[in-house]
Formats: C-alpha cells, sequence, structure tokens
C-alpha cells in the first residue's frame, strides 16, 4: 500500500512562482526523478509564507531517500524555500467509497 506525504516548507512564495515559471525544465527533470524512486503523485500548493507539497509514494523509505538528497535541498533553497525544518506527515493511503 501506498503513503500521503505532506510536507509544508517555510519560504517566499513570490520566489518560488518565480522559479516554477522560470525554471520549469529543473521542475521536469525533478519529477521524472522523483518518479523513478517511487513518485506516484505529485502537487504543490502555498499559503501565506509557505509552500506545500503533497506527493504520494510507494514506500515511506523512497520519499525520505528522495527529500533527503543533498542536491534537491539546495535546489529547494534555490526556489525560495527553506528545507531545514520542514513539517513532514506521512500517512498510509486507503481507499474509501467518496474518493475521486
Amino acid at each position: 500500500m501506498s503513503v500521503l506525504t505532506v510536507v509544508k516548507l517555510q519560504g517566499d512564495t513570490a520566489a518560488f512562482q518565480k522559479a516554477l515559471a522560470n525554471r520549469a525544465e529543473e521542475f521536469e527533470a525533478i519529477s521524472e526523478r522523483a518518479k523513478t524512486k517511487g513518485a506516484i503523485h505529485h502537487r504543490f500548493g502555498i499559503g501565506d509564507g509557505f509552500v506545500q507539497v503533497v506527493d504520494e509514494w510507494e514506500t515511506p523509505e523512497q520519499f525520505q531517500s528522495f527529500f533527503g538528497d543533498p542536491a534537491l535541498q539546495e535546489f529547494i533553497t534555490s526556489a525560495g524555500g527553506n528545507p531545514s525544518a520542514p513539517d513532514i506527515t506521512i500517512s498510509e493511503a486507503i481507499s474509501s467509497p467518496d474518493q475521486f
């Protein structure tokens, strides 16, 4: 069974949105690398001073290995995020009759 991961990073959301627009190829390359490491679904959200990442992974270990990569941590910083103290929640993904 897969897991859902929710990561909340403090950061500069304007810088992050600019990075999404100006560095799309880098984001796409990271996405492809994540898929080879066990990522199933991926989505970003932004709020007041934070970026949220909502993913589905095959296992918690695959997520942790991917997220802990120093190159990814550097990229996050360069895109306006602060990966030093993320709020990470990992839960077992379950099916429900109302899911869509």
